[in-house]
């Protein structure tokens, strides 16, 4: 064998094993064909009327490796919701334009009907923590990050049936995307106020 060929061979295993390496440690933050197709059936109005009464949401749990979404009234999971990411979702937002879904306690503090995405709400990162941190890597924490549909209102318009539509892949800048028709029961179900936890 000559020794350009050697190389290349020894090349190729590397990068095979690498890659093996990386999926096992890695796969977690892969979405399964079972996160993907597990979607709730769609609330009637007199059944979200009912949880805003008798099991109001107290807070929302994110987790992104699982890719749900979680509304719970105290400890009781109410509504459970797949999702998608940032386009580069391991790890806690650290600055504008790294792809992540920030890691943490915030609140949903305010709400867009005329979303570019549907219907959105605005998680309230940065926090001062996430401020602090970036102040002191010398780079902007970015913000805007939202839970928000799948499917653009101009797109819907279109093809109403991109309403249940969910990409299977992380696609966002660091927001959180629901389908859109998740994104209308989230919206009448959780109020301004509600806390927000993002987990790995």
């Amino acid at each position: 064998m000559n020794k350009k060929y050697i190389l290349a061979l020894t090349f190729i295993i590397l990068i095979i094993m690498t890659g093996t390496g990386l999926y096992f440690k890695y796969q977690k933050f892969i979405p399964t064909l079972s996160n993907q197709v597990q979607f709730p059936n769609t609330l009637s109005d007199i059944e979200i009327t009912h949880i805003r009464k008798q099991t109001p949401i107290s807070s929302i749990h994110v987790y992104k490796a699982a890719r749900l979404v979680k509304l719970l009234h105290q400890d009781q999971v109410i509504r459970s919701y797949p999702m998608r990411l940032g386009f580069a979702p391991i790890g806690h937002k650290i600055q504008e334009g790294d792809g992540k879904t920030p890691e943490g306690q915030y609140v949903i503090d305010w709400r867009n009907p005329e979303s570019a995405f549907y219907k959105s709400l605005h998680v309230s990162y940065p926090n001062a923590k996430d401020q602090q941190n970036a102040q002191q890597l010398g780079v902007s924490t970015g913000g805007d990050i939202m839970i928000h549909g799948s499917a653009t209102t101009k797109q819907v318009k279109a093809l109403p049936n991109l309403m249940s539509y969910l990409p299977q892949k992380d696609w966002t800048w660091g927001c959180i995307a629901v389908r859109n028709i998740d994104m209308d029961e989230i919206w009448q179900l959780v109020n301004n106020g509600t806390v927000i936890e993002i987990h790995q």
